[in-house]
């Protein structure tokens, strides 16, 4: 009897450790991963005209037209304003005027604390 209670409370040990490194996996990787992809998301559908954006590529420039239809965009980019067309799944960021403004808020905020 002693060798069964002990086999069976190894077995019960073991099935708590995977459900434990499955909970941590779950914290750790998926659901960041997952709030990321939301945020993602959120960001390309409240893209619009005159945003400032940066692409997967590295490529920079202002949103000049949004095609809904083909879930595409129109950006300019450069001091001759070349302008590309992209798809919305091609953004990585969005630098709006309000974006700068708040940030340089936020950085005078930091000066005069400092002081």
């Amino acid at each position: 009897m002693g060798e069964v209670d002990q086999s069976t409370g190894a077995a019960i040990q073991m099935i708590l450790m995977m459900v434990v490194i499955v909970v941590a996996f779950y914290f750790f990787l998926i659901r960041p991963q997952s709030k990321k992809q939301k945020e993602d998301e959120a960001m390309r559908n409240n893209l619009e005209i005159g945003d400032e954006i940066t692409t997967i590529g590295g490529i920079v420039g202002r949103v000049v037209s949004i095609n809904e239809d083909t879930d595409s965009m129109v950006i300019e980019t450069g001091a001759d304003r070349t302008k590309l067309r992209l798809k919305r799944w091609a953004l990585s960021s969005v630098n709006s005027e309000n974006d700068k403004k708040e940030k340089k808020e936020k950085k005078d905020k930091k000066d005069e604390k400092k002081k």
